[in-house]
């Protein structure tokens, strides 16, 4: 029923753990710049969580083009097929570029306007503004970047990934410590000091991976395919990507409307949200490491045209999957209270039991997150069916953001109410991809004929 394959858990693993402590280390940026601005003041903590939602909405985008990549490019390494994966590579460069550049242009444009969405506080718009005049300069590193690592992942090579963020995450917290209160001599520049460490470490880690990727022997990347232009396989990568990054732009609107619905109900609401999700999402790196390490290993399986292997694969994954959900719960249980500790003295008391309560809520979300998610964006969208995850998602979210709204703005919910209200769909959608993932009608062969 199982597979008994040690080769299966040794590359699992090993692709697992690289994965989730590279997104571990990510996420650890934006917890830096929490915590130091968390004591630093409030309003610079609001402001810059303001803007972490417009970048929250753009790395979900970012990542999606990468995560089709990895759909289409495992397919083709399962056949050892490398010219086809540096084809793809350079196809997900470009629309990455396209990706960056639009959103630099909006934010240059309407800097006030897109962070008034999120909050109507003129103390928090100007500290986000200031933030967001230097931290968007980072977004076309921070694309070539996640594109690059994703084409390394397709062949099985993630040790670069969590070298370059190890890095870049003490990069940036050496320049916070300096810049945001003025330490050792450095000027004391708050928000714009966060936003100088985090764009400083985004060009290092472009720089560390685009020199690796392009020495790197086993896929054997150069610049010139990089110009390359395949018109087969950009139609199979829009196919594939097309649903993809629908899903992604969905669950970054969702997560944005959260903030914007929290931060026009109370003002205490959008600085416990930032606490409490950065924890959660620091937590929930272990299921997005091993969706990914799944999306890797199934996309290759399929390539390699094995069902029955395939299917023990499956099933093993998703008793997988159900032990990290519980173990996840159970930390976000056990540390919420000494991490709370951390902003004790330099937030409100409202604050603080909102970020407690937030917490409780989510660690049990994690429990049922961890197993739908990696099931349905590591299984089945890396078996080659994109769309089943669009699906779902568009159902959960037009049903229950336009509920969460009415609840905070119009009924007067409490934050705690409406908070369930916008994680409800966690819970829900194990039952469908219970039911999709063991039907194996998500098996589609994307590539194409040597």
């Amino acid at each position: 029923m199982f597979t008994k394959d040690r080769k299966f858990y040794k590359t699992f693993l090993r692709l697992c753990v690289a994965l989730m402590l590279e997104q571990a280390v990510i996420l650890s940026v934006n917890l830096a710049d929490n915590l130091m601005l968390g004591t630093y003041s409030q309003a610079a903590l609001s402001g810059v969580a303001a803007v972490n939602q417009i970048q929250f909405v753009y790395q979900q985008l970012v990542y999606a083009i990468g995560n089709a990549l990895i759909v289409l490019g495992s397919q083709y390494w399962g056949q050892r097929r490398l010219g086809e994966i540096r084809s793809i590579a350079a196809i997900g460069v470009r629309l990455e570029i396209a990706l960056a550049l639009i959103l630099f242009a909006l934010v240059s444009v309407f800097p006030e306007g897109a962070l008034r969405i999120f909050t109507d506080q003129a103390e928090y718009v100007a500290e986000g503004v200031a933030y967001l005049k230097i931290i968007r300069f980072s977004y076309l590193f921070f694309a070539l970047t996640a594109v690059l690592l994703s084409t390394m992942r397709v062949v099985e090579s993630v040790k670069i990934a969590l070298r370059v963020s190890v890095l870049s995450l003490i990069i940036n917290v050496g320049i916070n410590y300096l810049l945001i209160g003025g330490h050792l001599g450095a000027p004391e520049m708050g928000a714009r000091g966060a936003a100088i460490g985090t764009l400083t470490a985004r060009v290092v880690e472009f720089l560390v991976v685009g020199t690796y990727v392009l020495r790197d022997k086993k896929l054997g990347l150069r610049l010139r395919d990089l110009l390359g232009r395949n018109a087969g396989l950009a139609r199979d990568f829009i196919l594939v990507s097309l649903p993809t990054l629908g899903a992604a732009f969905l669950w970054g609107i969702a997560n944005a409307m959260q903030t914007v619905i929290l931060g026009h109900m109370d003002e205490y609401a959008i600085a416990a949200q930032s606490i409490s999700n950065t924890v959660f999402l620091l937590l929930k790196v272990t299921s997005v490491g091993a969706a990914s390490a799944a999306s890797v290993l199934i996309g290759k399986t399929v390539g390699e045209g094995d069902m029955d292997r395939l299917k023990q694969y499956t099933r093993t994954l998703q008793l997988v999957f159900i032990g990290i959900g519980i173990a996840l719960g159970a930390i976000m249980l056990v540390i919420r209270i000494p991490l709370l500790g951390v902003y004790a003295g330099t937030i409100a008391q409202e604050t603080y039991d909102l970020a407690n309560a937030y917490m409780l809520i989510q660690a049990a979300v994690l429990v049922v997150m961890s197993y739908q998610m990696p099931v349905n964006t590591g299984i089945i969208r890396g078996g080659g069916d994109t769309r089943f995850v669009l699906i779902l998602d568009t159902v959960a979210i037009c049903t229950f953001i336009p509920l969460a709204w009415l609840g905070g703005l119009v009924w007067h919910w409490p934050a705690i109410a409406v908070i369930v209200c916008v994680n409800i769909d966690q819970f829900l959608k194990c039952f469908p991809a219970a039911i999709r993932v063991n039907c194996y009608r998500w098996v589609h062969k994307l590539t194409r004929e040597a």
